[in-house]
Formats: C-alpha cells, structure tokens, sequence
C-alpha cells in the first residue's frame, strides 16, 4: 500500500468484481473505489494530500479505494466519506452514491448502524438540578426590571417637561404636537434570553467552527434528522422531547451547544464520535 507521498507512485488496485450495468463493460465504468483513486492522481493529488483536505483519515482513504467499505463502520459512513471524497477529486458525489447504493443493496434505511472502532461515548440519563429552568426565570426577571425602568424613566421625563411649559408665558397658541416627549423604544431582548433552551426539551446545536465535517443525527426514536456534511461556518440545531443521538465525522472540527451551554470536551481531529444528550445535558458537578 502506498504512504501517499507520490501521486505517481499509486499503483491502481485490481477491479473488485461488480455486475455492470447491460451495454456497460467493467473497462467503461470502474468501481466506486477505482473511480476516486484514478480522479485523485488524475489530479495530482497523494493520500496526504486528500487526508489533509478532508479529514478522513489515510487508512480509510486507501480501504475505499480499494472497494473495501468495512473499516468505515457501516454504510452511512462509508456513504459519508465518499460524498467528501469525491468533492475532493472533482467528481459528482451523487453518480458514485447511487453506484455504490447499486452495488450494496440500496440505500440504508434510517436506523442504528454498526458500532465504530472507536468508544462510543453515551452520556448517562441522569436527572438533576433544572437549571435551564431557573436560568431562564432570572433572564425574564432581569429583562422585565430593565423594561420597567426604561418606562418609569421615560414618564418622568414627560411629567418634567410639562412643568416646564407650563411655567413659560402663555402665548395664546397651543403647543406643538412636535414638543410632545417621545416615550423610549422597548428594550431589546439580550442575546442570553434568545438563545435560552425550552427546559422541557433536548436543545443541540452543532457548528463547523474548524473545517467541515460529516454528521448524522437522529432523535429518540431513531429518526433521522440530518445525514450529510455541515461546510465550515455551517450550523445546524436540533431538537427533541428526550434525548438526540449524534455522530461526528471529525469531532475536532465541531464546536457543541447543548441546551444552551458549550459542551467543553478536548475532540481531537479526525476522531468520530458518537454522543447522546438527554434533557439534563450538560451535568453541573
């Protein structure tokens, strides 16, 4: 297997033997795995070079290339990484799925995949302390005493400025309507109460914040809610009455929001994460 330092050193992989397609020789269309590793030295491009570009990592990049989807954990990822990989290379995504789907039975259906090489990672179910809750009751206290305040202030005002007038002269003219006080504008919610969670739900909000990544989530049930990449700069915000199941392409890349507040983990880039977080998320202790 090539280390990926050379484009020219890439020796094409014998074709994995498929059923083509009537009127199609295997030479006239190559395997899913063929197709991507002649697109990335038609481009220049070493392992290294795609490993950086993409996060998925050399060792898988060398099995999809040589059709050998086990090492992705299943075919929602191994769907996952070639999407990535053909925008890599410069070929459409969408003729490779629906070539692979071909050639393993369809597309998956939306439910539990095979477990990764790695940990799974499974936050306990535990119930505390509704924080959430009192958070957001003290927001609405704080912002209804500063609405308070700006209105008592503004009627004051008003009072003063009729006192004034009236201790001029009178001139036998009515006052301007212009010379009437203006009341101030309502005070605008803080950025706080906006992004306050609903306490009676699972509130997980996910952000490309360094690179893109894939990801798939999906909610008690084990419907799902999104399967596809989120671009750098990209969010995405998801909801549920209990729990929301996640798994993270390239957990590095991912900065996590639940219910409210930054999930602090130390993702390492390049690892795949799975997550579940329930309503309690994130425990205080």
């Amino acid at each position: 297997m090539s280390n990926g330092n050379s484009p020219e050193d890439e020796r094409p992989v014998e074709d994995v033997s498929h059923d083509a397609p009537e009127g199609v020789s295997e030479d006239a269309r190559p395997t899913v795995g063929r197709a991507l590793q002649q697109a990335r030295i038609a481009a220049g491009l070493t392992v290294d070079d795609i490993t950086t570009a993409t996060r998925v990592r050399i060792a898988i990049v060398h099995a999809i290339e040589a059709d050998d989807f086990a090492p992705c954990g299943g075919d929602v990822y191994a769907r996952g990484h070639i999407r990535t990989l053909a925008k890599a290379v410069g070929l459409d995504p969408a003729e490779l799925l629906a070539q692979f789907d071909a050639e393993h039975g369809g597309r998956p259906a939306p439910t539990a995949t095979a477990p990764l090489f790695e940990a799974e990672r499974i936050r306990p179910e535990r119930r505390g302390p509704n924080w959430t809750a009192a958070m957001v009751a003290a927001i609405v206290a704080v912002i209804g005493f500063v609405g308070f305040s700006f209105v008592k202030g503004g009627d004051s005002g008003g009072n003063e400025a009729s006192v004034a007038e009236g201790a001029q002269p009178s001139s036998g003219e009515s006052a301007s309507p212009s010379a009437k006080p203006k009341k101030p504008a309502a005070p605008k919610p803080s950025d706080s109460a906006i992004a306050a969670a609903p306490a009676d739900k699972v509130t997980v909000k996910v952000s490309a914040t360094g690179g893109r990544s894939w990801i798939s989530a999906q909610d008690h049930n084990g419907r799902q809610l999104f399967d596809g990449t989120l671009q750098q700069g990209d969010s995405k915000t998801f909801q549920d009455n209990e729990k929301v199941k996640l798994v993270l392409g390239d957990a590095g890349a991912i900065e996590l929001y639940v219910n409210g507040k930054k999930i602090e983990d130390d993702f390492q880039p390049g690892a795949v994460e799975r997550l579940t977080y329930t309503k309690g998320d994130p425990q205080v202790g």
